[in-house]
Order: structure tokens, then sequence, then C-alpha cells
């Protein structure tokens, strides 16, 4: 009995720390694609780098959710109201949902340089704060 659930606390450990990994895999996918150019694709990649650091938060805290406004809503309600992260945290993850959509989703829709530099820093302050938490 001791075994299985030893077996899925590391399960989940590698779960979070995969999750962990692919934000900041992203991150550096949005960097590298910024200074290329491609703005568009830079905001996905920004938005889903906070998206997978939140999924690990999530899931360090056993909080499951099953859509992107449903990992939105459990930041807001267990971290940000609780002031676990900063409402600046917030903020970045909610511009970045809202810049997602438009840019996937929104005909004829381009970013401006200034508008995705200035969310470059902000997202790997995310990062490292919701690394700051889950340790």
């Amino acid at each position: 009995m001791f075994r299985k659930k030893a077996s899925e606390f590391e399960m989940k450990q590698e779960n979070i720390q995969y999750r962990l990994n692919r934000a900041n895999e992203t991150y550096q996918d949005a960097v590298f694609l910024f200074a290329r150019g491609s703005l568009n694709s830079s905001i996905n990649r920004l938005y889903y780098a906070v998206f997978y650091a939140t999924i690990a938060l999530l899931l360090a805290n056993d909080i499951e959710v099953k859509s992107h406004n449903g990992v939105k809503q459990k930041l807001g309600e267990e971290f940000i109201a609780k002031g676990k992260l900063s409402k600046i945290h917030a903020k970045t993850f909610n511009i970045l949902s809202d810049f997602r959509h438009k840019g996937d989703y929104d005909d004829l829709f381009d970013f401006e340089e200034e508008m995705v530099e200035r969310l470059i820093d902000p997202v790997k302050e995310f990062i490292d704060a919701i690394n700051q938490l889950i340790r």
C-alpha cells in the first residue's frame, strides 16, 4: 500500500516538473520568435509559458481544472485573491489570455513589437514566482 502512494507522489512530482520545464522551454521559444519578428507566434508562446507554469502550480496544490478559463479562475481564487501571487501576475496572465485569443482567432490582426516586448520580462517573473511557490 505504501509503495503505491509513493509511486503516485513520484508521478505527481514528475508531472509538475514536466510542466515547469515546458513553461521555461516555451518562454525561450517566445523570446526566440520575438527576436525573429514573429510577434503573433511569440505572444502565443508567452501565453502558453504562463499557462504551463500555472498548471504546475495547480497540480502541486491538488487543484484540478478542465479548461483554460478554469486555469485562470483557479489562479485568481487560490493564489491572487489569497495574496500568494501578485495582482501583477494576474494582469500578465489576463493580458496574454486576451492577446492569445486575439492573435489566434481574429482576422487581420498583428501585434506591434512594443506590445510583445513589454510582456517578455513579466512572463519570466511570473514563471519565477510560480517556481518559488512550488518549492
